[in-house]
């Protein structure tokens, strides 16, 4: 489990530790998914959520109360033959993350892979 570059993510990583640890490994698992298929991305703390970035904003990672968003900016053009994602705004899309298991079952993967 990598430690962000940011310190405010780095922080937010911390206190969600502090206070959950479930949603702190499932917050781990999405970031590591994510550093692994763009290891150049940024991360920056931005409405609340740790925000992914190379030349724009591609998603974000927000803590619920019952579970963790994975935002996509563009999830709207996305390829999603299994009907996973949620949302019916002009561009963005999400997947909510309940579980480490979630992350393989909503196909995280696939779809952090169309994200950029």
């Amino acid at each position: 489990m990598k430690k962000s570059k940011n310190k405010e993510v780095q922080k937010f990583l911390g206190d969600i530790e502090s206070i959950d640890v479930e949603k702190f490994r499932i917050l781990q698992e999405l970031r590591d998914i994510v550093l692994t298929q763009y290891p150049e991305v940024n991360e920056r703390m931005m409405y609340g959520g740790i925000m992914f970035s190379l030349e724009d904003d591609f998603g974000g990672l927000f803590v619920r109360k019952q579970h963790i968003s994975f935002e996509f900016s563009s999830g709207a053009f996305m390829n999603d033959p299994y009907k996973i994602l949620e949302g019916t705004g002009k561009f963005r899309r999400h997947l909510k993350i309940g579980s480490l298991a979630d992350i393989e079952d909503k196909k995280v993967d696939f779809f952090v892979k169309q994200a950029v």
